[in-house]
């Protein structure tokens, strides 16, 4: 079985295919990259999704059981992301989503969040975000145990501080440390033998 940690740039499609995205992306759109421009592996498939204007730790792998069951939410496997949002939010922001927002017709789960003292250190976006000079920034972590499409960014909203920049930085355990945007590599046999216990 083959399991691999992938780091997604900004404006990379999360499938191996450039043909039928679910993306909502124009066929023939070729102002995007896919998974095969990166991971030159066979038979490997992603374990959930990023979108496209969201970066950071992808696992792929060939392992069906694994990816079903790290990809259904009645097994509560945490996602951590790092997010920078437009504005600081205010302790009753934060409460709200460690409660739970409604979106949509959905009420997300408790979640864990924390403002993060100054910017983490991540690569430089490319192309970076769009900054205002009038407008601060604060970066959030925030652990999910569900992935609704496009959750987090939906969620921030829903209390006021738009989501600028998003970067998934742990799958359970594993964790992006020491990848670079672009570059994988194979589990360790102590990652995979946890993975394989979740």
């Amino acid at each position: 079985m083959k399991y691999i940690l992938f780091y997604k740039p900004y404006n990379v499609v999360s499938q191996f295919s450039d043909v039928g995205s679910n993306y909502g992306d124009i066929v023939g759109d070729k102002s995007y990259q896919t998974l095969k421009d990166y991971v030159p592996v066979p038979d490997v498939y992603p374990v959930g999704r990023l979108d496209r204007d969201s970066e950071g730790l992808m696992l792929l792998t060939d392992n069906g059981q694994v990816q079903n069951r790290l990809c259904s939410p009645k097994f509560a496997h945490p996602r951590t992301y790092w997010v920078q949002v437009e504005r600081i939010p205010d302790e009753k922001a934060m409460q709200k989503l460690r409660n739970g927002v409604t979106i949509a017709d959905y009420r997300t789960r408790p979640a864990k969040v924390q403002l993060l003292e100054g910017e983490p250190t991540l690569p430089p976006r490319d192309p970076p975000i769009r900054f205002r000079k009038t407008v601060p920034t604060a970066w959030l972590e925030i652990t999910l145990t569900e992935g609704k499409n496009r959750q987090v960014r939906r969620m921030t909203a829903a209390v006021g501080f738009p989501t600028l920049r998003l970067v998934r930085v742990a799958i359970a355990h594993l964790r992006l440390d020491g990848l670079e945007p672009g570059q994988w590599r194979d589990l360790t046999p102590e990652e995979r033998s946890r993975l394989l216990k979740l």
